[in-house]
């Protein structure tokens, strides 16, 4: 089972909670720039080996539907052709006719569902955008965009490391392996 969910980091800092000298706000210094990275998080969970993975993909500007399939077909590589359920929201990349056409030739590996309109905390990718935007990338004031690509690989990285962490996306979903 595989969770699949798109986010955006930027060069202006995640802002989260701070101390100062009583009486001096806290300032964090950064270059008000819109420069932006979309990053495709997936969760996949396999019930009967109770072992959690998680991949990335990063693609300068926005996704559309052929950078969607190009995370697709990554996924399909890191699975080495073992069967798989993807569940993802209603992007309407997810959905154009190019990527419904595309996941009509998948069906040999892929199964497709849609989690329900408006409901994020059905999916464990949110919690993953949570820890990594509120721990790792938090209160940091970065230059370039390829420092902000490099803290969130190193996030992930750390992130990866901990089966724990992984599972407890799915369980604060309230979503069960069986």
């Amino acid at each position: 089972m595989i969770f699949l969910d798109e986010s955006g980091i930027s060069l202006l800092p995640v802002v989260r909670r701070t101390w100062a000298p009583r009486g001096k706000t806290p300032v964090i210094t950064h270059h008000f720039n819109w420069k932006r990275l979309s990053i495709a998080g997936s969760l996949a969970y396999h019930s009967r080996r109770r072992r959690a993975r998680l991949y990335l993909h990063m693609h300068p500007g926005a996704y559309n539907d052929l950078a969607l399939i190009e995370v697709i077909q990554q996924l399909r590589i890191e699975l080495r052709g073992e069967r798989a359920t993807l569940l993802w929201d209603g992007l309407s990349g997810h959905w154009s006719g190019c990527m419904r056409a595309f996941l009509a030739t998948q069906r040999s590996w892929l199964v497709v569902e849609r989690l329900p309109a408006y409901a994020p905390e059905l999916n464990p990718v949110e919690s993953l955008w949570a820890q990594l935007k509120g721990h790792h990338l938090a209160n940091c004031g970065w230059e370039t965009i390829e420092e902000v690509a490099s803290a969130t690989a190193g996030g992930i990285a750390e992130i990866r490391r901990s089966q724990q962490l992984l599972f407890s996306f799915i369980h604060k979903a309230g979503l069960p392996l069986q």
